[in-house]
């Protein structure tokens, strides 16, 4: 296996013009993603997560602007690549799940359609080929009679069960990497487990790398390796997800304290307060 790093990102900045002037929204964020590594991003809202998968794909519009030093992805200069040569990496080699994905669908195409789709868009196969590779994909999810769910619209099939097609679109051109951002957002806590767990079987059995993105760090250190914390677009701490518990950082440390318990015994749930700690 090759040494080099699925991903390298050095000094990566996303900014918007506004009427007031420039916004950072991503400072000179740093990371480095080994091949198969599961890495969580964790923040608030506006802390710069999205912006920074969205980045990886080169999906910032303006008027935004980025700019990096490096951002390198298996060896290949992402920045140097031209507008016509990103989008054969897109879904082929670089997946990515947004958030609330089963909105992305497209409502008057077939979830079967649409699924074939993405693969059609980087490789030309025959229809029987194509229509085995959907059946399978959508069997790797979990769904049952794949081909009677093939055949539906999108409006015809629960959330849960949209995520899961979500997903299959994502995967079936089987990427080196996937960005998961907040991929679970609009489910319950049931389906959130089912969902992630389902994750976690196809990039582990793929042999593939992960970003999750999510508010939640206790999810994120159940699926991922390693954790960056994110706060006003600059990264704060970054842990291995087993010394969760150790954090060093006033940020982390609130957003740790912050979380309801299971068995809570405190009178008033502590709030995250600006200044990074957590306080009431």
């Amino acid at each position: 296996m090759t040494d080099i790093p699925l991903l390298e990102m050095e000094d990566l900045r996303v900014s918007f013009d506004t009427p007031k002037g420039s916004v950072d929204v991503v400072k000179g964020l740093n990371l480095t993603l080994g091949r198969e590594e599961r890495l969580g991003i964790v923040g608030e809202s506006g802390s710069g997560k999205s912006m920074t998968g969205r980045s990886i794909l080169r999906l910032i519009r303006a008027p935004g602007k980025q700019t990096a030093r490096t951002l390198r992805f298996d060896g290949l200069d992402l920045m140097a690549q031209s507008s016509r040569q990103m989008r054969q990496i897109r879904g082929a080699r670089i997946s990515m799940i947004m958030q609330d994905p089963k909105f992305s669908l497209n409502p008057v195409m077939t979830i079967g359609h649409q699924i074939a789709e993405a693969l059609q868009v980087h490789e030309n196969l025959p229809r029987r080929d194509l229509q085995a590779r959907v059946i399978e994909m959508l069997t790797s999810v979990r769904i049952n009679d794949p081909e009677r769910v093939a055949k539906m619209y999108p409006h015809e099939v629960s959330g849960g069960m949209g995520q899961r097609v979500m997903i299959a679109m994502m995967l079936i051109p089987r990427p080196q990497l996937l960005i998961a951002d907040e991929p679970t957002s609009a489910l319950d806590v049931s389906i959130q487990a089912q969902v992630l767990d389902l994750i976690e079987e196809l990039v582990t059995g793929n042999g593939m790398g992960l970003i999750l993105i999510s508010h939640d760090l206790n999810l994120v250190a159940r699926y991922c390796d390693r954790i960056l914390v994110m706060n006003g677009g600059e990264v704060v701490e970054a842990c291995a997800a087993a010394d969760l518990a150790k954090a060093s950082h006033p940020y982390t440390k609130g957003l740790l304290t912050a979380q309801p318990r299971m068995q809570e015994t405190r009178d008033e749930l502590p709030v995250l307060d600006r200044s990074g700690g957590a306080g009431t």
